[in-house]
């Protein structure tokens, strides 16, 4: 019962008994007697998927930090171009024409 006494739900604050109290009232009274089973089966699958999923989630992560850790980084080569194979640019191409065009 400390368990619930000390649950934070988002913004609210703590859930004291009377409040745990009121909402399983209305759990009761929106679902009903004979559904109530059923809607707690399918709560607790939902919540043991997601515990699954986050697992799966946190493991992934510790593998790929693992393997970036564990794997030295590439060396990586600044591409070496000579300007005489250059081409120049369609805009840059332009701009020069209209530029010896106004000079001329």
């Amino acid at each position: 019962m400390n368990l619930l006494m000390n649950t934070h739900f988002l913004a609210i604050g703590t859930l004291g008994n009377m409040e745990i109290f009121i909402i399983a009232i209305l759990v009761l009274v929106l679902f009903g007697a004979k559904k109530l089973p059923t809607f707690a089966r399918s709560l607790g699958r939902s919540m043991g998927e997601f515990k699954k999923a986050r697992e799966e989630f946190e493991n992934e992560l510790h593998r790929a930090s693992d393997e970036v850790v564990s794997t030295p980084p590439a060396s990586i080569k600044a591409p070496t171009t000579s300007s005489s194979t250059t081409t120049p640019s369609p805009a840059s191409a332009a701009v020069e024409r209209e530029r010896d065009h106004h000079e001329a």
